[in-house]
């Protein structure tokens, strides 16, 4: 009697992004060595993802690259996955850096624990009195287009921009820190306790009530399939406030865990990838 057929699942990624202190190759490489063992899976750069999707089960979007760099071959894989039925990992529905940054300046205006974060020049007063202040594009990633502007040039940095352009106060944090989660359930977090080192991170062990932020933005988010990476920092008072939401490709430091931490972090992922597999598939649209 045949072997059922294994799923199969296309995991898209971008071997040769060059990351700022990292390599982003080497967690794809360990990622999908490991995951093989229970997949048919095969690898596409995200500009090949539209092409090739239509012949697996699922896609796997992982670390590749942003997505200003190839946005019209996104939005084809986003069209094409839609109209097959095609189930992604991560579910497509994420309401943070998925869609932008836009979600900086409604959680700001809900008083949510965040970065201060605005985009107009008349909107400038809401925002704390700083020595510096940061701006970037509403639609920016992995700090692209980033820069950190002295208060006296803000107003003339908005103007004519049309809120393509966040500001936040610069933060004086004592560091920064980052939750991972796989679907709804914490897996790690790891902090850079040099601020001018952000990469340089170690594992930190959280409180109860740094955990409850953190779960917060996820639960916010909805997002049922997915890794989600929860950034913060912990303010001057002590509390911390959110940086970003990444839910569409967060790189996951792999080699700041040992053996046992990645481990853990595979066969959570594995678990994830077959509740997505099993999971009922939405109704494909009426085009092949």
């Amino acid at each position: 009697m045949p072997s059922p057929r294994r799923p199969r699942v296309l995991y898209v990624t971008d071997l040769a992004y060059p990351a700022r202190g990292r390599r982003y190759c080497d967690e794809d490489i360990l990622l999908t060595s490991r995951l093989r063992a229970h997949f048919d899976l095969a690898l596409c750069h995200p500009r090949d993802a539209a092409a090739l999707v239509d012949a697996f089960d699922a896609a796997v979007v992982r670390n590749s690259g942003p997505v200003l760099g190839y946005r019209e071959a996104y939005d084809a894989f986003r069209e094409r996955v839609t109209a097959l039925g095609i189930p992604v990992y991560n579910q497509l529905t994420g309401r943070a850096d998925m869609a932008g940054k836009q979600y900086l300046l409604d959680l700001t205006a809900q008083g949510r624990p965040v970065i201060p974060t605005v985009a107009r020049a008349e909107d400038l007063h809401l925002l704390p009195e700083a020595a510096e202040y940061v701006v970037k594009p509403r639609l920016g990633a992995d700090s692209i287009g980033l820069r950190v502007v002295p208060a006296g040039r803000v107003r003339e940095e908005l103007d004519g921009t049309d809120g393509e352009l966040l500001v936040q106060p610069r933060v004086d944090f004592a560091h920064e820190i980052s939750f991972y989660f796989v679907d709804h359930g914490f897996q790690y977090a790891l902090y850079a306790p040099d601020p001018g080192r952000r990469w340089r991170l170690e594992r930190y062990e959280p409180t109860a009530e740094d955990l409850a932020f953190a779960r917060w933005f996820v639960e916010w988010n909805g997002i049922d399939h997915g890794i989600q990476r929860v950034d913060a920092c912990r303010a001057p008072g002590g509390g911390l406030l959110l940086v970003e939401l990444e839910d569409l490709n967060p790189y996951l430091s792999l080699d700041a865990l040992d053996d046992e931490g990645r481990d853990a972090f595979v066969a959570a992922l594995t678990r994830a990838l077959r509740r997505l597999l099993d999971a009922p598939r939405p109704r494909p649209a009426d085009r092949p």
